[in-house]
């Protein structure tokens, strides 16, 4: 119904990306400050899609100036070292030009205790405050809310997890099915997720994202041939097949959260609220798509036939082409 629509308006916003948890989507870039002396300290880039800091004007605190590599002994593949006049305090700020979301920083002080924190851009750079980075400064309930947003974030705009969602909403019918296929969907990609962010699934991104591009490519499949009468195992039972592909999808989510420099302490909570944040920009998503049908039931009531397998032909498509896009990552090239 609706769905039509949705999917050309999406595909329009959102240009297919070919890894869609790399920092040019979600926009959230990680970095690390290390202290490797009294006043003297690096900062290192792990993201390779960010642009480079080409000037240090504006960037450090005042009575701060960059280092070159080896003076401050060290090796550098992204990033910088400077060394400041004091150490630095809770009142310093280091400005980062980056027209991102955010940035996710772990500090590690050469006392041995290290914080982390995520801090939002406003379009033009990202402030990174130390006052938010000291031992101990950043509060649970900052991190919750913080790793929430995140979280929603990701949902709303990794539009291959959308997609999937969005087919899976065309096999159902009825309330039942749609609480049971939601749920099943939801309770895989947290296993998977949990597992993968604490270490105990390995992640290799390229061929999940290609997986996750596959699950499309056979969801849309079965929205095609069900119109045409065609009723397999999705059709009978969509929570099951909900649940295997969530199991793939929950390492898609791990993307996002894996390596971005949490304290061991920390990724407990993170990963509870970055989840809880994924629920909600999925169930926002579902909410929106039920209220638009309905209220648009009586203009599409006679087209239906004619949109669903339309539908499933533009997930098809556009996921065949994020397959390709994704398969030469996975071999390597």
């Amino acid at each position: 119904m609706i769905a039509t629509l949705l999917v050309a308006l999406l595909a329009l916003i959102f240009p297919a990306p070919a890894a869609a948890h790399d920092v040019d989507v979600t926009s959230i870039a990680r970095i690390f400050l290390d202290q490797i002396g009294e006043r003297r300290y690096v900062l290192s880039v792990v993201d390779t899609k960010v642009p480079p800091i080409v000037g240090m004007q504006g960037v450090l605190p005042d009575g701060c100036a960059p280092l070159s590599a080896e003076a401050a002994g060290v090796r550098l593949v992204a990033g910088f070292a400077f060394e400041c006049t004091e150490a630095l305090t809770y009142d310093d700020v280091i400005t980062l030009p980056w027209s991102l979301s955010g940035v996710v920083a772990l500090v590690r002080w050469n006392d041995g205790t290290s914080a982390s924190g995520l801090f939002r851009g406003d379009g033009r750079s990202v402030a990174v405050r130390l006052a938010d980075l000291q031992a101990g400064a950043g509060s649970a309930g900052r991190l919750a809310g913080r790793y929430f947003v995140l979280g929603g974030e990701h949902i709303l705009f990794g539009i291959d997890h959308l997609l999937f969602v969005l087919g899976l909403l065309l096999l159902l019918r009825g309330f039942w099915p749609l609480v049971k296929t939601v749920t099943a969907f939801t309770v895989a990609h947290s296993i998977t997720l949990g597992a993968a962010v604490l270490g105990y699934v390995p992640v290799d991104r390229a061929p999940v994202e290609a997986g996750i591009a596959l699950s499309i490519v056979l969801l849309a499949r079965e929205i095609v041939v069900g119109h045409r009468g065609h009723v397999h195992l999705v059709h009978r039972q969509p929570w099951l097949v909900a649940f295997m592909f969530g199991l793939l999808h929950g390492l898609g989510f791990a993307g996002a959260l894996g390596e971005i420099g949490l304290r061991s302490s920390d990724i407990p909570l993170a990963l509870l609220f970055f989840n809880l944040g994924v629920e909600a920009g999925q169930l926002t998503f579902v909410l929106v798509l039920l209220v638009l049908g309905q209220a648009m039931r009586k203009i599409v009531r006679d087209l239906q036939p004619r949109l669903e397998p339309a539908l499933g032909y533009a997930l098809g498509g556009l996921a065949t082409v994020w397959l390709f896009q994704r398969l030469p990552a996975v071999w390597g090239g």
